[in-house]
């Protein structure tokens, strides 16, 4: 029987949310629309728009409010503010929520975007960071986080990802700018329970998921945040490792389940029902 994959970003959040130990760690996420850019920009002055569907953060983009000092604090998505997006290596400007949504919906034109919390990331030589966290099915068909690896963005680039131009870089090595060996070790293991956590959460809802890739940005607070969650992660990145141990327990793990960890995975994507993909609650939506 093939491993599960899962395309749709929206889908995965949603299986995701009635974990309550889970909530803290998933940044505000809903369905792209005029009036969620809105609300979010409001609350949050950063936010991503990204497609429901994607790989290596292609389509990704970034809008800000830049908001006038003498605007009111209450009224942020006022005629005073103007906006700015980010797509690739490019900014635009923009003088209206209307033409900031415009040019968004010039790139989405009928595809499906999730809008999600800009989450302020912590930096590495002036450059932000994020994490990708590999938890498998070990031997015993129980989770294991098996690899934790740093991932820098390109400069000018507003994604990490490798394929995008980022680079590889050691956990330790990243945290040891941040925080102290002790807080590093419990960051650690916090991040290893909530891999092992979000794959029996998302095991739930898709029974035949045998590995999951979590990319966590790391807040100033040292809070973590689940950004994307991948059931199609790479697994050669960790090659890269200099504990060559890692990978070869990854490797171990990966071929017992049935995946080749130096070819594609065949891949069997449950899509979201249509009620799930154009209602997004507000039920669950949290504040700042």
């Amino acid at each position: 029987m093939s491993i599960q994959r899962v395309s749709s970003k929206w889908a995965k959040t949603m299986a995701m949310m009635p974990n309550l130990k889970l909530i803290p760690y998933i940044p505000d996420t809903r369905l792209y629309s005029r009036e969620s850019l809105e609300e979010m920009l409001r609350a949050y002055k950063v936010v991503y728009v990204k497609p429901d569907s994607g790989t290596y953060g292609l389509g990704v983009m970034r809008a800000e409010i830049e908001q006038d000092s003498e605007s009111s604090q209450e009224n942020q998505a006022c005629a005073d503010s103007s906006y700015s997006l980010r797509f690739g290596t490019t900014s635009s400007q923009y003088e209206s929520l209307d033409k900031l949504h415009e040019a968004i919906m010039t790139q989405i034109a009928r595809r499906t975007f999730i809008i999600q919390r800009g989450i302020h990331l912590l930096n590495h030589q002036g450059r932000a960071f994020d994490l990708r966290i590999l938890t498998q099915k070990n031997l015993q068909e129980k989770w294991e986080t098996t690899g934790f690896i740093g991932r820098v963005a390109a400069a000018g680039k507003i994604i990490t990802n490798y394929h995008s131009g980022g680079t590889i870089a050691e956990f330790h090595t990243l945290l040891s700018g941040h925080s102290n060996r002790q807080e590093t070790a419990q960051l650690e293991r916090r991040l290893a329970l909530l891999g092992e956590r979000t794959g029996r959460q998302l095991e739930k809802s898709y029974p035949r998921i045998k590995e999951i890739g979590l990319d966590i940005g790391i807040d100033e607070q040292l809070h973590p945040w689940i950004l994307e969650v991948n059931t199609l992660p790479s697994l050669y990145v960790f090659g890269k490792l200099s504990d060559k141990n890692i990978y070869k327990r990854i490797r171990k793990y990966a071929i017992a389940y049935g995946r080749n960890p130096s070819s594609a995975a065949s891949v069997t994507s449950k899509k979201p029902s249509a009620r799930t993909r154009n209602n997004p609650s507000t039920a669950w939506k949290k504040k700042a």
